[in-house]
């Protein structure tokens, strides 16, 4: 490595900002605990009835959707039935076709309101809460009486007004945010992946 590009990675000061930033954002979520255990209680509900996650996110929100997907469909930690779940981020044909046929503020709307039911739960990821197609796609869910759950950030934004469920990160800074969303993601996988391989899943059980 030269001596210029060192020089200019050279930031113990500035690494350790992005650790203290991290630790403060996941010390300040203890609150969120029993709102993990809510949104992990109702996914168990919605399961145990034959009902669907889908979920939703633009960028490294479409990851951390793509993400609770895989944790749910395949497993956590524990060998175990699958549950029903969707990403809507993952389709690029159907992405495409929407947003050049129609706009890009309808690529998860279109997709919620042809796939979702009553009995479905429907998960937005979203650091600002503002993103259009975010917020339209929430709406869409609840017009088609699913349920609600937005992972998000600050105040939620105006995604929030059509969450039933709101899981929101006590920090504003993107990175900050979606390393939160990893660890409610995972949390709740935890408890469902206990419930669908028999165990307990927090204090409650569904047997």
């Amino acid at each position: 490595m030269s001596d210029t590009v060192h020089e200019s990675l050279a930031g113990t000061d500035r690494l350790e900002q992005q650790l203290l930033e991290h630790i403060t954002t996941a010390e300040a979520s203890r609150d969120l605990l029993p709102l993990v255990q809510e949104v992990a209680e109702l996914l168990c509900a919605a399961f145990e009835r034959g009902g669907i996650l889908y979920t939703f996110g633009n960028g490294g929100s479409a990851a951390d959707a793509q993400h609770f997907t895989g944790e749910i469909i395949g497993h956590y930690t524990r060998d175990r039935r699958p549950l029903g779940a969707v990403s809507l981020s993952t389709d690029p044909t159907t992405l495409t076709c929407i947003a050049n046929d129609f706009s890009f503020a309808d690529v998860f709307a279109r997709q919620v309101s042809g796939l979702a039911r009553p009995g479905d739960v429907v998960a937005a990821f979203s650091t600002s809460g503002r993103s259009p197609n975010i917020v339209s796609a929430l709406a869409a869910a609840q017009e088609r009486g699913a349920t609600t759950v937005l992972f998000g950030g600050g105040d939620g934004g105006p995604a929030a007004a059509f969450a039933d469920h709101v899981l929101l990160s006590p920090s504003t800074q993107t990175p900050r945010i979606q390393e939160l969303h990893t660890f409610l993601l995972h949390a709740i996988s935890e408890l469902v992946d206990a419930w669908a391989a028999g165990d307990s899943a927090g204090d409650r059980e569904y047997q």
